[in-house]
């Protein structure tokens, strides 16, 4: 097991999305010496981490992912605050962090399925003040633009959202105002301990850490892609204050705003890994159940939407890969957000020899060893 403390090291960062640019920064905070390896440009925009909602919404995952998740995860609000006070130190643009809950609602045809998801959370969370009933009156007080029409609901004090790509702009400049050395539109072929190939050279370091997410499938053949399909609309006659989330049939529908009176909708969870553009059938359904929310949206304009694949491992939960020269992080799935501050404790301990882990360790039972964040 490394020592990082005892001297400054030479670190490689194959991949420069939301983990590799939160490892990056963490590590030049340390005094080492970082060079990332980024597959896109500097904004991230080819990213999972680029087109997500960056929703940190532990109870509502709790519901799908079970108890194992949430207790990993349910201080990732108290996490985030923590790193974003760290990353606004020395930056002129704060990032955003919406820590005012979330709000979760269904149609009057569709109670049994809020009645559902609230017995499954109740049973992950149990006794949780962060998950309250509401009546009409209390939808209306949180958020008052919703139609009367929901007449049942939850409140989940303990979630929120962050503004991810001021979060990845403001990681990129740390990283190169820390001293770090940016490599854009460089994809990594390959790594190996101490390596990385890239179409231009063999770049040799005394550590390499690979975030690379779906890229690392050449050399971690468990990782697949879970297809999402995103939209984003720019809708200014809508004011919501946080992430809400509608039950349906057949998919929960979240609507996350951000900055700008723009909102990230999105639902879809398919197994595939194909990168194609998004479906008819796809966009049609976000729209009308968007529609079906909040009028106002009937105005909005489509600012983009996007496929992405979110890497994912057999049990859905991350993993740290540890060996001398060669560190690896993956399998953050759709929590990546979410369960960040967790991973980067975790990988951060690890690689400074302050725990002991296995060559494969599943992050799960590391955390609670490690008595990391839950």
């Amino acid at each position: 097991m490394a020592d990082f403390a005892s001297a400054p090291q030479s670190i490689g960062v194959a991949g420069g999305g939301l983990m590799g640019r939160l490892m990056a920064w963490q590590l030049l905070r340390r005094g080492h010496r970082v060079t990332v390896f980024d597959a896109g440009p500097a904004s991230g925009e080819q990213s999972a981490a680029f087109v997500a909602a960056a929703m940190l919404a532990p109870y509502s995952e709790a519901v799908t992912s079970g108890a194992e998740l949430f207790a990993m995860s349910r201080n990732a609000l108290a996490g985030w605050k923590a790193l974003l006070q760290q990353l606004g130190e020395n930056s002129a643009h704060p990032v955003q962090l919406n820590d005012a809950g979330s709000v979760v609602v269904a149609h009057e045809l569709d109670r049994a399925n809020l009645s559902h998801f609230s017995r499954k959370l109740r049973a992950a969370v149990g006794d949780d003040g962060n998950v309250q009933s509401l009546d009409r009156a209390g939808i209306e007080a949180l958020e008052p633009e919703l139609p009367h029409s929901f007449r049942q609901g939850l409140w989940l004090a303990g979630e929120g959202c962050l503004d991810n790509r001021a979060l990845l702009v403001a990681l990129h400049d740390a990283i190169v105002a820390g001293g770090g050395v940016w490599q854009p539109n460089c994809p990594v072929q390959s790594v190996v301990a101490g390596e990385i190939q890239t179409a231009q050279a063999i770049e040799k370091f005394d550590w390499v850490l690979d975030c690379r997410g779906l890229g690392s499938k050449p050399d971690w053949p468990e990782v697949r892609g879970v297809r999402g399909e995103i939209l984003w609309v720019e809708a200014p006659e809508v004011k919501l204050s946080r992430p809400v989330r509608l039950m349906h049939p057949r998919y929960h529908l979240y609507i996350t705003p951000k900055p700008g009176n723009l909102y990230v909708v999105g639902a879809t969870e398919i197994e595939s890994e194909s990168q194609t553009p998004v479906t008819v059938r796809s966009e049609l359904e976000l729209l009308s159940a968007l529609y079906s929310v909040h009028s106002g949206f009937a105005e909005a304009h489509i600012v983009n939407s996007f496929a992405r694949c979110r890497p994912a491992l057999t049990n859905n939960l991350p993993q740290i890969r540890v060996r001398d020269g060669l560190i690896q992080i993956n399998g953050l799935y759709r929590h990546g957000y979410l369960l960040a501050p967790t991973v980067l404790e975790s990988a951060l301990g690890a690689f400074e020899g302050q725990q002991e882990l296995a060559f494969v360790t599943e992050l799960a039972s590391f955390a609670c060893r490690a008595g990391s964040h839950g």
